[in-house]
């Protein structure tokens, strides 16, 4: 089976906004970003300030975790593909369906109850937890990076 060009995959509670357009898609290279998320991708209205983010720069894509995992095989290898997903359960997800990616890019997981915050930008759940272990578990490994310049930090040492 072909592997896809997949040069980013990044956990972000607010997805596709300008540091991603300005700073993360530059930085990988990226021609396509992909909005992996089930209600997202259902919901043509919220798609709509996603598409503007983007700023006409790449082309952007909706899909579900299912959606994602049954095509990606099948995307143009001139595709440069920067995923964004909003959880690490999500992620955990496109592992155990076979997507194939070297790392993972943690952004912003803003506090919620039952989150501990690990980082200046990130709060985990035990649910998120797992969900790193699994990621883990499948070879790939996670780590905090608010932008590229800032120095990188392995989710299991901040937790």
């Amino acid at each position: 089976m072909l592997m896809a060009n997949i040069v980013l995959v990044r956990i972000d509670e607010r997805l596709l906004h300008g540091q991603i357009r300005i700073t993360w898609g530059k930085y990988s290279g990226a021609n396509t970003i992909i909005v992996a998320n089930d209600e997202i991708a259902s919901n043509p209205v919220l798609q709509a300030p996603f598409k503007g983010a983007a700023g006409g720069e790449y082309v952007v894509l909706f899909r579900t975790i299912e959606h994602l995992i049954s095509s990606i095989h099948k995307a143009d290898e001139r595709r440069r593909i920067l995923i964004l997903c909003k959880n690490p359960t999500d992620v955990a997800r496109l592992v155990k369906g076979g997507v194939k990616f070297g790392e993972v890019n943690v952004g912003n997981m803003h506090h919620h109850p039952g989150r501990v915050q690990i980082d200046k930008n990130v709060s985990v759940s035990v649910n998120d937890i797992e969900a790193f272990k699994i990621i883990k578990k499948n070879g790939i490994e996670s780590y905090i990076q608010h932008m590229p310049e800032s120095s990188r930090k392995n989710i299991f040492d901040c937790v």
